[in-house]
């Protein structure tokens, strides 16, 4: 499971137009299980990104959210409501993609502001793809 992480991981990094860096956030213990970069980054700010991961899809307020969203379409399972976000900065895209396939995955890509977003969310669809058949096999 370790390596099919990591290789995902460097795969977003090098296949996403314009990425500086990508991780594996483990929404069921708030954890960042891999993580590839241009830059050395210090582990307190990985840990905040992972924290931060977790609020945006699965923090309290949300998670209020999404139950009234399923509740108003009357969805029944188990299954989170938000899938992707897209948070821009100044200088960076931040993209947040849960994987299909195992809901606790999560994603996260940065890329240069500049960077064409189409592209951005069709390689990294793709690659998640990619580490949802690692799981799989």
């Amino acid at each position: 499971m370790s390596e099919v992480v990591t290789t995902a991981v460097a795969d977003f990094r090098a296949l996403v137009p314009d990425c500086v860096a990508a991780g594996l956030v483990d929404m069921s213990t708030g954890m960042m299980l891999a993580v590839d970069t241009l830059d050395n980054y210090p582990g307190e700010l990985l840990d905040l990104l992972a924290a931060a991961t977790f609020d945006l899809f699965q923090g309290r307020n949300v998670t209020m959210i999404e139950d009234l969203f399923k509740a108003r379409r009357g969805v029944t399972t188990d299954r989170h409501y938000f899938q992707e976000i897209v948070v821009n900065s100044d200088n960076l895209v931040h993209l947040f993609l849960r994987s299909q396939q195992n809901q606790d995955f999560v994603a996260v890509i940065v890329c240069r502001r500049e960077t064409k977003m189409g592209m951005v969310f069709a390689q990294a669809r793709i690659v998640m793809k990619q580490l949802e058949s690692g799981f799989a096999g």
